[in-house]
Formats: C-alpha cells, structure tokens, sequence
C-alpha cells in the first residue's frame, strides 16, 4: 500500500519550485526502476533538443540516462486504472535541459511494451511512445528490441543496498520534476511531483545497449547505475512554454 496522493502533495521540501496550484491530471507509478548514466558532449546533446531548450549541466558537464522500468496503475484523475492499458514495461533516453531557470528532462527516445498502451499514450500525452518487443522477469533481467530504429537494450543484474548518501550528481540525475515535450511546432512542460527517489546500488552481469541518434551512440559502459524500488508519480495537463 502506497502513500496516499494527499500525502505526497505535502511533501516538498525536496523541490526547489512549487508545483501547480491547478488540481493534477494523472496518477502513475514508476516501479523497478533501472538508471543508467553517460556523460556526453553537450553539443551533441544540444544538436537533439528543440530550440527553446538548453541542456542542463552538473559541474560544466551534460549527461544522458536510460530509464528502464515498469509502469503502473496510469490513470486520468477520475478514472480507475485499467491493467491491460495502465500496466506496461517502459525504456526512456533522456537529457537534462533548462528553460527559463526550470531544470526538466527531455526524451529522446521513449518505446513501451504494449501497442495499444504506446496508442493511448501518444493520444492523451503527445510525447513520442513507439513499441518495442519487451521481457522482463520478476528479479534480474530486462531485455528490448526496437525493431524500427535499430535499438537495443539488455540487463541481467543483482539489485543492492541502500544508498543513504546520495551525492549531487545523484540528485541532479534522478529528482527532475517536470518534463518538455516538442510537438506541431510547439514546446510544451509537463509539471510532475513524487517524493524523493529511494535508491540503491546495481550490480551488473550483462549490459547491452546499442543506442545510436546523431552523434550519440551509447555502447560503452555507462559512468553510473543505479536501482529504485519505485515512486508513486502525480502529473499536470501540459502547458505551452
């Protein structure tokens, strides 16, 4: 049993801007999360991101992760989630950006395991959900294979202790509270709120993951990784920015 969404609405002192004043929108759970970290080149990030955006940087260097978890109980505020929709396994490659002092994240890639979900997604969200053929097992393993773009990913590992100090760069990486969008030609944010990531150390046996866009291609080791059990994740409509 989760923290109640009252609950999680009244834990802030982890931001550092308010949320919207607005009721929220959707109700989701990021479960079994997976972090990978990279440190890249911020203009061949820069070179991926819409105008408007500019890449966010920790210690005058830019970063890329993949996320790879599952997701849950997605839902509009009035409705029930429904698990053949709501529930689906999730891969997104994302930077860090700025705008207008907001540090967010942008995706450049997002794919998902269920077709209908990725249709119900695009429709409601319009960020970029595409299908991959996913598998993932209940302990150690998660694998997916996007066809379309040449894309691959692979993980067999050991999940480990809890990380009681996390570091700067920790927080940089993971506590990002609102997201943009580039859709028609138009920037948009999404505001979001949890509380903060609980995370703990991941060991690795295998990793693959045969990502190329532009000049960026991650096939070497990632500089970080990271484990979290999950947080309960409450979003607004999006906003033109």
């Amino acid at each position: 049993m989760g923290l109640s969404i009252k609950k999680i609405l009244k834990q802030t002192d982890h931001r550092t801007w308010d949320y919207p004043k607005q009721p929220y929108s959707f109700y989701q759970e990021w479960n079994r999360a997976l972090f990978f970290h990279w440190k890249v080149d911020a203009d061949i990030l820069q070179e991926l991101i819409p105008d408007g955006l500019t890449i966010d940087l920790f210690n005058n260097e830019s970063y890329v992760s993949l996320v790879a978890f599952t997701m849950e109980k997605i839902r509009p505020r009035f409705l029930p989630p429904f698990a053949p929709i709501s529930n689906f396994d999730e891969i997104n490659l994302r930077t860090y950006v700025v705008k207008d002092d907001i540090p967010g994240v942008y995706f450049l890639n997002i794919e998902a395991s269920k077709i209908i979900s990725v249709a119900v997604s695009k429709l409601l969200s319009v960020l970029p959900y595409e299908h991959a053929d996913m598998y993932r097992n209940n302990k150690d393993y998660f694998q997916s294979v996007f066809k379309k773009k040449n894309f691959s990913f692979a993980a067999k590992y050991e999940i480990g202790t809890e990380i009681t100090d996390k570091t700067d760069l920790d927080c940089f990486l993971t506590e990002r509270y609102c997201l943009y969008v580039d859709a028609n030609e138009n920037l948009y944010r999404y505001d979001i709120h949890h509380i903060p990531w609980p995370l703990q150390q991941l060991t690795l046996y295998e990793l693959q993951t045969d990502y190329v866009l532009g000049d960026l291609n991650l096939n070497e080791l990632p500089l970080k990784v990271q484990y979290s059990s999950g947080v309960q994740v409450i979003a607004w409509n999006k906003i033109q920015v």
